[in-house]
């Protein structure tokens, strides 16, 4: 246990000039407040918040964030307040602590609704000052620390698993890479303890086999940096057996395919001298193409800045080497935390109140606006947390930062949420592209607006940044209540025609209450979506109104059926619905046979005059002649909610022995599989194989490619591929 003195002496020797007293009134005022509180390892409760302060003091963080970390769990679990902890210690402090608590006090439906509105409430805290999630992150460190005396295996399970979704990205965005990997590690032993510890013992294994080779390594690189006249210490560290399991899986190797588990750091003076030292290091060694990242000159969201690069060193050993300034260390050690340290003369380091702004933090106050469900607000922040990153740019040269896998819809709404929204168009280095197509590093993205441009429902097929997602389901939400709006309007207004009564929209504004509405337009939405009863309406606003007995009773059940007839005579005559998405009802609809699009590929519309819209493959060749006519281009998507059976061609080329009845084999199994020859065509004859070219109706792709495989497994066939060509 740390005591009162250890504590002021451990802030002392980074802050000479730390308020003893409020440190000293801190200390006692939370373990009186603990008072015999116990942890669930039996020792006293007093000691969490005295062990998070500890955390703190390694950080060197100010008086203030000592102290809320001593103070963090007393507005939770003591008797203490807002009002008091205000009281006797400032306003900044009594902020800083509610925005740790956790809102144990609102009742919500389930745990995750519970753990999104948590999250919400730590990020609205920390949007105010960022020490939030420092105490906050040094409290779920510790907690973690001892997460092995919590008996229940699911509950140890529960914590971790959160643990690994949500504090370990926001240690990482925020540069703490200490927390990072030890909150990682440990959350990878709760987790999966038998691939860690599997991975822990062939690390050992490595390191018994080749013993001395990280000193000889590194013994080396700093000889010859010296002789080249770069002076730089140079040390080395086995990768965290989490980035080693996360890496084989991502790339579904075995950890004896790894060849980089070593990185090896080079500290140098300043910016100049690292790029000096990258030079050295490639003049002497072998690179290992496509594996150079410069964040020096384009530093990580979380204001990470290194070289990095991998070559084949000394030893003939694949190593990645890290090149950084001493001033670069600290903050990859301490991330934000640098901003707030006090250096040695007393001087916070750090900005006023509230500290450095992150773009990413501006990012998730964005999606707290628009998605109104905690569990939609987690998931988006999870999205928004979670993926390494592209760098791309604007026309005007301007670095965007998004996440692996973006598209120009998710570029849009990150340069301004306006300009996602009226979005139309992109070009991706100055060709038009299909509003899905990915972003690469390095892309120059315009974006084509329009004035009258609205979100497009099928975009949240494929954006995967949470603010765009947030965004579009704003606008649907916004388009259905529009929608139900107008629909419970008629339904109510049919109710009053039927009982004879005129319609008054005021005989409804009393009515907001009893029903928990905010306002009439409330009651017309809950009567369209079906979670208000129209005439449940009319009998509330005319309370004393009996019906006679041949009046027919209009019930909820009633006017869907009634809905139904109606759709069923509107219906009647028309084709089944579109397979598509994204085009006008009864627009013609063609399918291009220069790809034979299928359900399952990317797709992209083209207005064709006289023919309605020609739908093709986004990696249609043809799409070329088009590039010069954007207003002709149509973002549209398969329909897959639509059940509705509809056939597609799908083009093979087939390679058949030339062996009597060969075709008929190719006709039964294409027939076995559900599959339906339409076309056939024999493009090339020899003495040995024939070539063909197959029409086959399909459903979608997953159909076609069990066609192809079982095609693939028939020996009379020697090759067999799809083709998108005529």
């Amino acid at each position: 246990m740390i005591r009162q003195y250890e504590l002021v002496d451990m802030i002392k020797a980074y802050h000479p000039n730390v308020d003893e007293d409020a440190v000293n009134r801190a200390y006692v005022y939370a373990m009186k407040m603990h008072g015999s509180q116990k942890r669930a390892s039996g020792d006293p409760y007093f000691l969490h918040p005295l062990e998070v302060a500890g955390i703190m003091t390694e950080l060197k963080l100010d008086d203030a964030t000592i102290i809320t970390a001593l103070l963090h769990d007393t507005i939770e679990d003591t008797p203490a307040t807002y009002e008091e902890i205000e009281r006797l210690f400032g306003t900044e402090i009594a902020k800083l602590v509610d925005g740790v608590t956790k809102l144990n006090q609102i009742e919500l439906q389930n745990p995750e609704s519970k753990q999104a509105e948590n999250f919400r409430k730590l990020v609205l805290a920390m949007s105010e000052d960022i020490r939030v999630l420092l105490v906050k992150l040094a409290d779920r460190l510790h907690n973690m620390r001892t997460i092995g005396f919590i008996k229940k295996p699911e509950k140890r399970r529960r914590i971790a698993l959160e643990t690994l979704e949500i504090y370990v990205p926001l240690a990482e965005r925020i540069g703490i890479s200490k927390f990072k990997e030890e909150l990682e590690d440990m959350s990878f032993e709760v987790l999966n303890e038998e691939a860690r510890d599997s991975i822990i013992t062939r690390l050992s294994f490595l390191r018994d086999e080749g013993e001395g080779v990280v000193e000889r390594i590194i013994k080396e690189l700093e000889k010859r940096l010296k002789d080249s006249g770069v002076k730089a210490k140079v040390t080395g560290r086995e990768k965290s057996p989490y980035s080693i399991w996360r890496k084989m899986q991502r790339k579904n190797i075995s950890f004896e395919q790894l060849s980089d588990i070593m990185a090896f750091r080079a500290t140098v003076a300043d910016t100049q001298e690292c790029y000096h030292t990258l030079g050295v290091i490639h003049e002497l060694y072998p690179t290992v193409p496509g594996r150079f990242k410069d964040y020096i000159s384009i530093p990580k969201s979380n204001g990470y800045r290194s070289l990095h690069t991998t070559v084949i060193g000394p030893e003939n050993q694949r190593i990645e080497i890290q090149i950084r300034t001493h001033e670069m260390h600290e903050e990859a050690e301490l991330g934000v935390a640098a901003h707030w340290a006090y250096k040695q003369d007393g001087d916070n380091g750090g900005e006023q109140s509230g500290g450095p702004k992150y773009r990413w933090l501006r990012e998730l106050m964005d999606i707290i606006e628009h998605a109104p469900k905690p569990d939609e607000f987690l998931e988006n922040t999870k999205l928004e947390l979670y993926q390494d990153q592209v760098f791309c740019f604007t026309p005007q040269g301007d670095l965007i930062e998004l996440p692996n896998g973006a598209t120009p819809v998710d570029f849009a709404y990150a340069v301004h949420s306006m300009v996602g929204d009226t979005c139309v168009g992109a070009k991706i280095n100055g060709r038009i592209v299909p509003l899905n197509t990915r972003l690469t590093n390095g892309d120059q993205v315009e974006i084509k607006r329009s004035k009258e441009g609205t979100p497009n429902p099928n975009w949240e097929r494929f954006v995967i940044t949470g603010k765009a997602r947030a965004r579009i389901r704003r606008f649907i939400r916004a388009q259905q209540r529009e929608q139900y709006s107008g629909l419970g309007k008629t339904m109510l207004q049919k109710v009053y025609k039927t009982e004879e009564y005129e319609f008054q929209e005021k005989d409804l504004q009393n009515l907001c209450r009893q029903f928990r509405c905010d306002a009439v337009e409330d009651i017309y939405t809950g009567i369209g979506s079906g979670h208000i009863n129209a005439r449940d309406v009319f009998k509330a606003a005319f309370p004393d109104f009996k019906a006679s007995a041949d009046t027919p009773t209009i019930t909820k059940t009633k006017s869907v059926n009634n809905a139904t007839h109606k759709n069923k005579g509107k219906n009647k005559g028309k084709s089944a619905p579109m397979p598509i998405k994204g085009l006008i009802p009864g627009m013609a609809l063609h399918f291009a046979r220069c790809c034979h699009p299928l359900p399952g590929d990317r797709i992209v519309g083209i207005v064709t005059t006289g023919r309605g819209v020609t739908i093709h493959t986004t990696e249609c060749d043809t799409l070329e002649a088009f590039a010069d006519t954007p207003e002709r281009w149509l973002d549209v998507a398969w329909d897959e909610e639509n059940d509705t059976p509809e056939a597609h061609i799908g083009r093979l080329n087939v390679t058949v022995a030339n062996e009597p009845g060969s075709l008929g084999t190719v006709s039964t199994v294409i027939g076995q599989n559900g599959g339906n020859i339409t076309n056939l065509k024999i493009v090339n004859r020899d003495l040995d194989f024939w070539d063909m070219l197959l029409d086959v109706y399909v459903r979608d792709i997953e159909h076609l490619s069990n066609v192809i495989a079982a095609l693939r497994a028939t020996p009379e066939i020697a090759s067999v591929s799809r083709t998108k060509g005529r």
